[in-house]
């Protein structure tokens, strides 16, 4: 992603750490490159200090909310060269991770689902005309090893672990048929690693400290495997170091 030729980014679920992190490191790649940020919460204070660079959008990710973003975008003429898709929860006030099976409940489950699957895939069902039909265009989605199916050698964290398997299967569906409409878009499912953020912060009292990120490692790394993604497959699940993860 070096070199001279400005880009533009569209960042959504922007107030996050890891998100916040990519959209600083994408504007200092270029002086020209522009980034769109959607949140829920109100313009990060930091809009002001990109000079018109950095424009930021409120949406309550609600089907008619995300339609209507890119509508106009779509009416506007603007493509995006690269996409984040940063949603993600883990735990709230009402939500955490199941120890057990007795912990599992309907709501949480549906709750987690919600936000890690089905509001990524609201935005793929609406993104298409704002991505372009022919250039190369990488659409990263911020995923979890903890849905590998493969890899789950641990139990619990039900809920958790099904919305990442489900938004990876998701993915995957979503990224083949992109590709016979897009040839030249690409998917990324990305495993930031135990990132220095609100949504790992419960969590981090076992973390080795080599194995805490700060979000601009993350971004660093991040970029760096974009870079260096090949065309094929349409849909990539590496980690933070560039490696595969198995599905």
């Amino acid at each position: 992603m070096s070199g001279n030729d400005s880009r533009r980014a569209l960042v959504i679920g922007a107030s996050g750490g890891i998100a916040r992190a990519l959209i600083q490191k994408f504007l200092n790649l270029n002086t020209s490159n522009q980034v769109l940020a959607v949140s829920r919460a109100m313009a990060n204070p930091a809009v002001t200090a990109w000079q018109g660079r950095l424009q930021w959008q409120q949406s309550n990710y609600s089907e008619d909310s995300i339609a209507a973003i890119i509508s106009r975008l779509a009416q506007d003429g603007i493509h995006f060269d690269n996409v984040f898709i940063c949603n993600g929860i883990l735990h709230d006030a009402d939500v955490f991770p199941e120890k057990r099976l007795e912990d599992f409940t309907p709501e949480s489950m549906q709750a987690v689902l919600h936000v890690n699957a089905i509001v990524p895939m609201l935005w793929l069902k609406h993104l298409k005309p704002v991505l372009p039909a022919k250039q190369p265009c990488v659409v990263t989605v911020l995923s979890a090893r903890i849905g590998s199916i493969e890899d789950n050698r641990l139990g619990g964290w039900y809920s958790y672990r099904a919305s990442k398997a489900a938004l990876n299967m998701l993915l995957k569906t979503a990224a083949i048929e992109y590709r016979r409409i897009a040839p030249a878009i690409k998917f990324l499912a990305f495993h930031p690693g135990t990132a220095n953020t609100n949504l790992s912060q419960p969590f981090q009292k076992g973390v080795p400290p080599q194995q805490l990120f700060e979000p601009e490692f993350v971004a660093d790394r991040l970029f760096t495997i974009i870079d260096n993604l090949s065309a094929e497959p349409a849909l990539d699940f590496l980690d933070w170091n560039g490696k595969a993860i198995a599905w």
